[in-house]
């Protein structure tokens, strides 16, 4: 019965997985031939579009730019979906309609379009002809068809009203109404230009984010997914509630790769869950566990579900600053969820899994981490130097050079993890005894060399993240077809399975392409919410709607944004959620708060939506990523869902923390002060996951966690004590500010006052902020921030603002008037706050520890009467 019921399990989680990502539909025969064939296609044209090889071929049919190409992969992605995903529940999961052919065929010639009618559509801009708006009629219904197959009816509904809106604005009521558009100004808008369907959530899709699906498909084909969960169990299984925190690393190390936080749970969940559970955890928190894992893995960079790129192109930076500035809120929230399943496993009693090597002290622990640390830096730095000098040496040929000592690398490690026994054939569910770390570590080491290559591509080299993904893609490949072979060779085994890597190379590359489609098809129908947003004044109808809502109050607005990023971005994949909620919430912080005295950096805001669009994922009813965990564990749906969002508040609470203390994002900040900002701020996490949890050296009392809860926020935010007593800044005005002209250092913000208007046309005052990228006078900075200003007597006005500058990001217009300047002031140390932090958390731990050693000694005594 147990292996019935196993199996039934294990068919309605691939059943779950497929709906989600690559459809619910297995067709046979020749239909599967030319949907896998299809698919195959679209992943050779992705590779193709991001390599040199276009520009290295006389030709130019073959050559395309990014704007046709963005035409082309929304052909390929709306005939695979209206493929793959069946219309409704009894709609045929074994065969193809001809009626979704039909769709499918008609849907792709409709997104080609713009491609085929490219050269002529360039001529007729601003003036769409009857064939386009007859294409456009039928190309948007048909999308919007799309996503309601493979994404639910969420994302096409949302859609849906914004172009009613667009359409009937002028009939709404006077708070949010506008002029209304024209069925022709609409058409052209939305699927004629790049501002709808084509604009740049598609094109992001189109540049990075496939290959980057694609590169995670490939790495998991290949079997680095499961030498990432086991590498994980190996090394932290043995500790209490060991399978837990285990599942935690592996999810965020799957989650590096992945762009789906329900293929991560599925993914890493089917193992780590069963072993969670045998060590004491119940059915519904070690389905929290994973969920609150892999959707956090969507934060991880450097991929965060595709939307790093996405901000990439929205804030206004690049994608290295993007990933610093995401990096350290995910480490430290999943610190937390590490400590939170620590916490779990002393509250419960539980120990980890048992080892096949005897347990080293802690000394030889500590020794052989800072040694392997050591040999990693020295292996690093004679890579980096090392390089350096091969590069200079071949010249011209240094591209060939580097390629050959890479390949090298490869079957050096591979002939090294043939020494040691084949993790792949192991199974994974009999791991009843955790192996040595090192015997694991060597028999995949290989795994690590794509991804040393994408980051070396992205950090070093310096390539865009397309061709840095499409680099370390090219050797995933190699690997693929040339692993069976080699370690065939290497384990001295009869028989050499040529076959085995091209057929796991076909079939990583048509997962890729399948999982794509829905994300493509996501980005593109968002991209219709987008292009209503850049074509009306909803933006700034939805910024005064909070502003009255919140009646002004910052924390207030704050928490309905939040509220409204949750429901906004329920049933919607990764991708899709944060193009609708940055489009549409994003801008009501930066209005609000402008208005309201709080100014920061955009990329600060991106995050914070972004953050609360996914807690959709975990948040019942509709948490996806519960469902799927509560699939595996055998637990209830709704119970997983509640207590993962209890485990997920770590990661709501700092979207809060980063809006006020921008530090933890490494605006500005040195290595250094860096690490002293990861120090203090994991200590504010692991006190604040104490304090939710209830527990810290023993049960903490109402008033211990209360205690815990303030020093947590104290150190996160130890400004809101230190404002309390000296102002952080100084009004200074305009006139007088402009004749000091003093010296100001790069990344120092400058609060600018303006005098502006609102949608009513109703004066209001709002606070802007100019950050400079290099140290200068006010003046050179002003320029530099493409800012222009017109000074008489008596007032300082915005002269002109350069489109795409720095200062027109920050929301400056012409005719604004500048009113003044809040000049930075000389704050007391931090050191005052955090100084008494620590004193008391140190009391709280000796109470703590007074109460926990009487309760063992009662219990001792106890046992002795008792004997």
């Amino acid at each position: 019965m147990d292996v019935v019921k196993s199996q039934s399990n294990s068919a309605e989680l691939d059943e779950l997985v497929t709906t989600n990502d690559v459809g619910g539909r297995h067709p046979q025969n020749m239909q599967l031939k030319v949907l896998v064939s299809v698919a195959f296609v679209w992943a050779v044209f992705q590779l193709w579009i991001s390599s040199s090889l276009p520009y290295m071929i006389d030709t130019s049919l073959l050559r395309w730019n990014s704007n046709q190409a963005r035409s082309i992969h929304l052909a390929f992605a709306i005939f695979l979906v209206f493929l793959s995903f069946p219309a409704g529940k009894n709609s045929p999961r074994n065969r193809i309609p001809v009626i979704d052919w039909i769709l499918a065929v008609l849907a792709a010639i409709c997104a080609s379009y713009y491609f085929i009618e490219y050269d002529a559509i360039a001529t007729r801009v601003g003036a769409p002809i009857m064939q386009d708006i007859v294409i456009a009629c039928i190309g948007i219904p048909l999308l919007f068809e799309a996503a309601r197959r493979s994404l639910g009816i969420t994302l096409p509904l949302i859609a849906t009203v914004f172009l009613l809106y667009n359409a009937f604005g002028n009939h709404m009521p006077e708070i949010i109404a506008h002029k209304g558009f024209t069925l022709s100004e609409i058409v052209n808008h939305q699927w004629i230009t790049t501002e709808g369907v084509f604009g740049i959530a598609l094109g992001v899709s189109t540049d990075f984010v496939f290959l980057f699906v694609l590169f995670g498909c490939l790495l998991d084909k290949a079997g680095a997914g499961s030498f990432f969960i086991k590498l994980a169990f190996s090394c932290i299984g043995h500790y209490r509630g060991g399978p837990a925190k285990a599942a935690v690393v592996a999810s965020g190390l799957t989650g590096l790769i992945s762009g789906s936080s329900i293929a991560n749970v599925v993914t890493t969940g089917t193992f780590t869950i069963p072993m969670m559970k045998k060590v004491g955890f119940s059915s519904e928190k070690a389905g929290a566990v994973e969920v609150a894992a892999s959707v956090n893995g969507q934060i991880m960079p450097p991929v965060m579900g595709a939307a790093a790129f996405l901000m990439v192109e929205y804030v206004g930076i690049s994608y290295l600053d993007v990933i610093k500035h995401a990096f350290l809120p995910a480490l430290i929230s999943y610190i937390g969820l590490v400590y939170i399943v620590h916490l779990e496993a002393l509250k419960s009693g539980m120990e980890g899994l048992p080892r096949t090597t005897p347990n080293t002290g802690v000394l030889r622990k500590i020794t052989g981490f800072l040694f392997g640390f050591l040999v990693v830096s020295l292996i690093a730095l004679f890579v980096y130097y090392g390089l350096g000098w091969v590069k200079t040496v071949t010249g011209d040929s240094s591209f060939y050079a580097v390629s050959l000592l890479t390949l090298a690398a490869y079957v050096g490690l591979l002939f090294i993890s043939c020494k040691y026994p084949d993790s792949e054939s192991d199974q994974e569910d009999d791991m009843t005894q955790l192996p040595p770390p090192r015997q694991i570590l060597f028999s995949g080491m290989y795994y690590f060399l794509p991804v040393v290559v994408l980051v070396w591509c992205l950090m070093i080299e310096r390539l865009s993240p397309g061709l840095s993904a499409f680099w370390a893609s090219v050797l995933t490949i190699v690997i693929i077809l040339s692993k069976p072979a080699l370690e065939a060779y290497f384990r001295h085994r009869a028989s050499i399975p040529y076959l085995k890597g091209i057929k796991d190379l076909f079939d990583g590359m048509v997962s890729g392409a399948r999982n794509m489609a829905s994300i493509s098809i996501a980005t593109a129908t968002a991209g219709v919410i987008v292009g209503v947003v850049s074509q009306t004044s909803v933006g700034s109808v939805l910024a005064d709607l909070v502003e009255v809502l919140s009646f002004g109050n910052i924390t207030l607005m704050l928490l309905l944004v939040a509220f409204l990023c949750i429901i906004l971005g329920m049933g919607l994949p990764t991708t899709a959620n944060y193009i609708v909620v940055s489009s549409l919430m994003a801008n009501v912080i930066v209005e609000v708060g402008a208005s309201n005295g709080l100014v920061v950096p955009l990329i600060a805001v991106h995050l914070f939506v972004f953050y609360f669009g996914l807690m959709a994922d975990v948040t019942p009813p509709v948490g996806l990523a519960s469902f799927a965990a509560a699939a595996v564990s055998g637990g209830k749906p709704i119970g997983t869902g509640i207590i993962a969002f209890q485990y997920a508040l770590r990661t709501a609470v700092l979207p809060f923390l980063f809006i006020f203390n921008s530090d933890l994002l490494l605006i500005d900040v040195g290595f250094v002060h860096a690490v002293f900002i990861f120090i203090i701020s994991t200590l504010a996490m692991l006190l604040f996951t104490s304090s939710t949890q209830g527990y810290f050296l023993c049960r903490s009392k109402w008033w211990e966690s209360a205690i815990l809860l303030l020093v947590a926020f104290s150190l996160f935010r130890p400004g809101f004590w230190i404002n309390k007593f000296e102002d952080p800044y100084q009004y200074v005005q305009i006139a007088q500010y402009l004749k000091q002209n003093e010296e100001i250092n790069a990344g120092t913000p400058i609060r600018v006052h303006v005098d502006d208007e609102d949608q009513s046309g109703k004066p209001k005052e709002s606070v802007l902020m100019i950050i400079p990228y290099k140290s200068g006078s006010v003046h050179e900075i002003l320029k530099n921030a493409g800012l222009n200003i017109y000074q008489d007597k008596h007032t300082v006005e915005v002269d002109s603002v350069e489109i795409g500058s720095s200062a027109y990001e920050a929301g400056f217009k012409p005719f604004q008037v500048i009113t003044g300047v809040d000049q930075a002031r000389p704050q007391p140390s931090r050191l005052f706050v955090y100084i008494p932090c620590l004193f008391i958390v140190f009391a709280v731990g000796l109470i703590q520890r007074r109460r926990a050693g009487t309760k063992r000694l009662r219990k001792y005594k106890n046992q002795e009467v008792g004997a």
